[in-house]
């Protein structure tokens, strides 16, 4: 067996934006993996919010399966993946989850601030539009932070925390 590192179906990919886009790659990981941990805590028997730990399991999927569009989308042009160490969370535990979510929403415009950079390659040099997609998580965490805010801790948060529970809500 023979892996060339050469492709035979790479054209006019520029190299730049193919660095860039395994950059970005590890950035959705990253992502993943702290959302992961984040899930993970909600999950815990001493914190025992199961919708907030829902949301961010989900979310977690999210971003992996934005690597996973990102490295087909590499392979469809002719590049090449390399994967890159994923950091571990440099944060395991909050104070509330309004903490956390807040940290996801920024998270979220980090990725795609990263994202951006892919998008301000000349357009011979960039990647199809995938900013929506990305964009929806902004808006998503962002309304729900709001609407954490607005009902508090205690009872109002329990409640929310029941409704990420329902398909479709997180």
């Amino acid at each position: 067996l023979i892996i060339t590192m050469t492709s035979q179906i790479r054209q006019n990919y520029d190299s730049e934006c193919e660095a860039l886009i395994n950059k970005q790659i590890n950035m959705e990981f990253f992502a993943s993996y702290t959302y992961l941990s984040m899930g993970a805590y909600f999950a815990r028997d001493d914190v025992a919010l199961e919708g907030f730990a829902k949301f961010f399991y989900d979310s977690s999927a999210e971003e992996n399966t934005h690597a996973r569009k990102l490295i087909d989308y590499q392979n469809l042009r002719g590049g090449r993946v390399v994967f890159q160490d994923i950091s571990r969370p440099s944060v395991d535990s909050w104070d509330s989850a309004v903490e956390a979510m807040k940290a996801a929403l920024q998270l979220e415009k980090d990725v795609n601030e990263s994202l951006l950079g892919i998008h301000a390659l000349p357009p011979r040099r960039t990647i199809h539009s995938y900013a929506t997609s990305w964009m929806d998580g902004i808006k998503k965490i962002g309304t729900l932070l709001t609407r954490m805010k607005s009902v508090g801790p205690g009872v109002g948060m329990h409640l929310l925390d029941q409704e990420l529970l329902r398909p479709n809500m997180g």
